[in-house]
């Protein structure tokens, strides 16, 4: 799945050269925390977020450091700092960099640049020009249809297509050796039985079961051999 799948377009967004007033209601009025800026071409420019209000001269909060060491930094971070304090024009306050994704970036690449950047809303662009915006909750959604076309009603899928993509599933993410390891299927009710000698390993073979489209239920009868005694320990269940 792409970003230009999930993203919501057209998006709104708000010219540098609009009002901290205009900016301030656009937030609020939309309940949002942040919002592309672009220019007169539709160029992604900078992002104003509620963080960028943070430090305003209106409310007492401006940003001043102690003169000497306003003497060591030089006049340009107590300029920087003016601005943001009392400038009156989104281009003046505005994060001018950008972390964007393109339109055909992967979903892997998009959660990617959240987590790294920790922002909640990624601008997507393709080339300069703005198209989209996706926020956690539009891959909560994306999430949610996958989940939904992935479910499958009982009778739908044959045991033994289901057992073949189970045993695959557990191969490829190397959760238990196939020799320890006794799986059946019935009416897409999955057995799990056999030897593990990991306790971590009993719910990731039950997860890897569940996610197999057509299993109704899982049976834990797993039995856990204590490394370091070699005790059995049997903790059969039912899901």
């Amino acid at each position: 799945m792409r970003a230009s799948e999930i993203m919501v377009s057209p998006v709104k967004s708000i010219s540098p050269d609009a009002t901290i007033e205009e900016a301030v209601e656009m937030l609020l009025s939309m309940h949002v925390s942040g919002a592309p800026v672009v220019d007169a071409d539709g160029r992604l420019v900078g992002v104003i977020s509620e963080a960028d209000f943070l430090h305003r001269a209106e409310l007492g909060t401006s940003k001043r450091k102690p003169r000497w060491i306003e003497f060591l930094l030089g006049p340009g971070e107590s300029a920087e700092a003016y601005v943001m304090s009392h400038g009156r024009k989104v281009g003046d306050i505005m994060t001018r960099e950008v972390v964007s994704v393109n339109a055909a970036a992967s979903l892997n690449e998009v959660v990617d640049v959240m987590e790294r950047r920790k922002i909640k809303r990624l601008p997507v662009v393709s080339g300069d020009q703005l198209v989209g915006i996706i926020s956690r909750s539009d891959l909560l959604r994306a999430l949610s249809k996958t989940l939904v076309a992935s479910k499958a009603a009982p009778g739908e899928v044959s045991d033994q297509a289901i057992l073949d993509k189970l045993m695959t599933e557990l191969k490829d993410q190397g959760l238990a050796s196939p020799k320890s390891l006794e799986v059946t299927v019935d009416h897409g009710v999955v057995t799990l039985k056999g030897e593990i000698f990991d306790e971590r390993q009993r719910p990731a073979l039950i997860v890897a079961a569940e996610n197999i489209p057509g299993v109704t239920k899982v049976v834990d009868q797993l039995t856990w051999i204590e490394p370091f005694s070699g005790m059995s320990i049997n903790n059969s269940r039912g899901f």
